[in-house]
């Protein structure tokens, strides 16, 4: 899979991506070559840096998996910063409305287009100014995902997917439950109301739409909706339960044995 097309993953064939929290280029080499079509560095909530997001980059640039990240905020100090290090595509926390859709976007090109500063020749992405179409061509090799997780997001999708720039569409399901007033309750009827609702106008926009499914059930849900890229663990996740599972297993083979009793 070329390293945008997993945003054209079909309704009945979405792609598939992992949500990676270990901050380690290790752990995202291992996981980005198992075969998921994506994998997505978490500098929100994990204990991300520049330099830690930077080699995990580098870790998965070999590999056939599309890197996406995810930066603490969606201010335009950060956006920049992201990029120059060589990420392209970003999903962008918190995006609660079309001005701030709009002003994210304008962060992530270069004048007249944008506001992005210009810093490429001391940038990886721009191979350290060895790329020297990077400045023409950056515009066009970005890729912008708003995630909405608010009640005012919800009410404002169909101005958002309106913003020229918004590439994709993501729906926070943890966070959506909690600004709901349904903390821990991803799964609330009224949560899943709005996750439809803003899946099926940002479809009717042209717009992808995906989330991170926490469960089977979740994963199901997002089906049905339409999603077309679901991230559908973590990598915290995966060594957690893998090693709940081994303790467990071993726990149960190694009681000792009670004699018979007579």
């Amino acid at each position: 899979m070329n390293r945008h097309t997993f945003l054209e993953g079909s309704r009945e064939c979405p792609s598939i991506g992992l949500w990676l929290g270990l901050a380690n280029p290790y752990t995202a080499e291992l996981c980005a070559t198992i075969g998921f079509d994506w994998v997505l560095i978490d500098s929100e909530h994990a204990p991300n840096t520049l330099q830690t997001v930077v080699s995990q980059l580098q870790a998965i640039a070999a590999t056939p998996a599309t890197p996406v990240v995810r930066p603490p905020t969606s201010q335009p100090e950060a956006i920049k910063r992201y990029l120059d290090i060589g990420a392209h595509t970003l999903l962008l926390p918190m995006v609660d409305g079309p001005e701030q859709a709009t002003a994210a976007v304008a962060a992530t090109r270069y004048p007249p287009e944008g506001t992005r500063g210009v810093g490429s020749a001391l940038a990886r992405a721009s191979g350290w100014g060895q790329d020297t179409e990077y400045l023409s061509t950056a515009n066009n090799r970005t890729f912008v995902i708003a995630q909405i997780e608010s009640p005012q997001a919800v009410a404002s999708i169909d101005d958002i997917a309106a913003v020229d720039g918004i590439d994709a569409i993501f729906i926070g399901l943890s966070d959506l439950a909690a600004t709901m007033g349904h903390l821990g309750e991803p799964t609330h009827v009224d949560v899943l109301a709005a996750f439809r609702y803003v899946a099926q106008r940002a479809h009717r926009a042209g717009k992808p739409v995906g989330t991170l499914a926490g469960s089977e059930q979740l994963a199901e849900v997002a089906r049905v909706a339409g999603c077309q890229f679901i991230a559908v663990g973590t990598d915290v996740g995966l060594l957690a339960r893998g090693g709940a599972q081994l303790l467990s297993t071993h726990r149960r083979t190694n009681r000792p044995v009670q004699p018979a009793a007579y």
